[in-house]
């Protein structure tokens, strides 16, 4: 569709939503939160083809929220904050996840939250989070929506007992009043890059892949994770929508997640790895791990499939992740199906084995918190066996993980999908920190997993590149 076609639509819709607020001030008599329960307003209009990214772009109002799933079928982008749900203590994730369902209970059942947890939450999450609370979820204020092969745009008014339903309205109106229908100025381009640092640097990478391969040797763990920040420094403020704007692969097979919280401070992540989707008690998983960088071996999808499943070290990798997640599922399921031949996921410079998983949750476990503590971290971002591999990982990675490789996505009371975190960037002001990792196991190279590293955060380093 045309841009002015575009412009011309979301103007249309916008003023249908303006109507729709403006006939609920003049219903004095509408819902409210009375009865002591808060209650939820919604007001929607449909749109054609939309480009989502572009009109985040063009708001003024944050928080800034995106989320794409992998099969691009549905989306969604939000501006502004009707609800959220925030953890802010520190403590093990499992009471992170209750803490979050307990909150949904409590919340309209066709609300959807968008947003994400930490990696660890024993973790002391450094200044680099600070916008970034341990779990956050938010409701937009506004959203433009995807959803079996319909878009629409809505916005969200949540009232809490005792608040002043009119004038809450009120100001919903002059918001709506004051949205772009996306005929403002594209983002700023990102400024030219002054600096790379690594944290941990090369000689230290090799020094921490040593460590874990002793206790490899040593027949206390099967395979670790291990991380690296990767700093990247600029000549003035990075745009961070230029992330969304920008990703050079829109045909990769990818979730893209965006969370901005407060201007000039998001997180931003092109995972190609699902954690999970619940629909009411059906579950999807999988198990994803084994890579191989294509454009180092100079392969094609054929020639990076047969490398893969003809790999010892790759396949032993990979059957880490299948059995954990199959062992994981089995108290809390009365019914799995684990796909036995094992395939590759084809990405633009990277291919990895992967396996589907379907489950029927036990109607006690039903829910996301169960889900969520069974599942994360999967051993393809932690290690084998669990909960030493995260002790060791909380010990050797110099750098704070914050929500790389967490669980992020958006939940439902019915249901839910959420990716992990990989293949991602945290911006802050000038700086942007790439995160990316790479699984040891025994007979893993420390100079070919540094280099893995490299490719995995190809693509959005890329995006820098061609805008500076």
């Amino acid at each position: 569709m045309p841009a002015d076609d575009s412009i011309l639509m979301m103007q249309k819709a916008l003023q249908l939503l303006e109507e729709s607020v403006k006939a609920a001030i003049r219903h004095k008599d509408g819902p409210s939160a009375r009865s002591g329960q808060p209650v939820l307003e919604r007001f929607s209009a449909p749109l054609g083809e939309v480009d989502a990214t572009r009109w985040l772009s063009a708001q003024s109002l944050f928080p800034k929220l995106f989320w794409m799933n992998r099969e691009k079928s549905e989306w969604i982008a939000g501006i502004g904050e009707s609800d959220r749900i925030e953890i802010s203590e520190t403590g093990p994730n499992d009471r992170s996840f209750l803490v979050l369902d307990e909150a949904m209970q409590r919340k309209n059942p066709q609300a959807r939250y968008i947003g994400g947890f930490c990696f660890n939450n024993l973790q002391k999450q450094n200044r680099l989070w600070s916008a970034f609370s341990p779990g956050l979820f938010i409701l937009p204020l506004v959203s433009v929506e995807y959803r079996d092969g319909q878009a629409s745009i809505s916005c969200s008014l949540w009232l809490k007992p005792g608040d002043d339903r009119q004038k809450a309205l009120e100001q919903l109106l002059l918001t709506l009043s004051e949205l772009s229908a996306g005929d403002t100025p594209e983002a700023a381009p990102i400024p030219e890059m002054t600096r790379v640092d690594y944290c941990p640097d090369k000689a230290q990478w090799i020094e921490n892949c040593e460590t874990i391969l002793r206790n490899f040797d040593e027949g206390k763990l099967d395979k670790v994770i291990l991380a690296r920040q990767t700093e990247l420094s600029f000549a003035g403020k990075v745009p961070a929508i230029r992330f969304l704007l920008d990703y050079p692969f829109p045909e990769n097979t990818a979730y893209r997640f965006y969370f901005e919280p407060v201007e000039g401070h998001a997180f931003v992540s092109f995972t190609p790895e699902r954690l999970y989707r619940r629909d009411g008690d059906m579950l999807e998983t999988e198990a994803l791990a084994g890579t191989v960088t294509k454009e180092a071996l100079k392969a094609d999808d054929i020639a990076a499939s047969e490398l893969l499943l003809n790999s010892e070290k790759d396949i032993r990798e990979h059957r880490f992740v299948k059995d954990t997640i199959y062992q994981e599922l089995q108290p809390v399921c009365s019914h799995i199906d684990m796909q036995e031949e094992v395939g590759v996921l084809q990405l633009n410079r990277l291919a990895h084995l992967l396996a589907r998983c379907k489950a029927r949750l036990l109607p006690e476990f039903s829910n996301d918190s169960t889900v969520l503590r069974q599942l994360h971290p999967t051993p393809a971002v932690g290690g084998v066996p669990r909960e030493k591999a995260m002790s060791l990982i909380l010990s050797i990675e110099p750098f704070c993980r914050g929500w790389y490789a967490a669980p992020v996505g958006w939940l439902s009371h019915d249901a839910a999908e959420f990716a992990v975190g990989i293949r991602s960037a945290l911006v802050n002001d000038d700086k942007v920190y790439l995160y990316s990792g790479a699984g040891l196991v025994r007979g893993s190279n420390p100079e070919s997993e540094w280099e893995e590293v490299d490719q995995k955060i190809g693509d959005i380093l890329a995006i820098t590149q061609q805008t500076s």
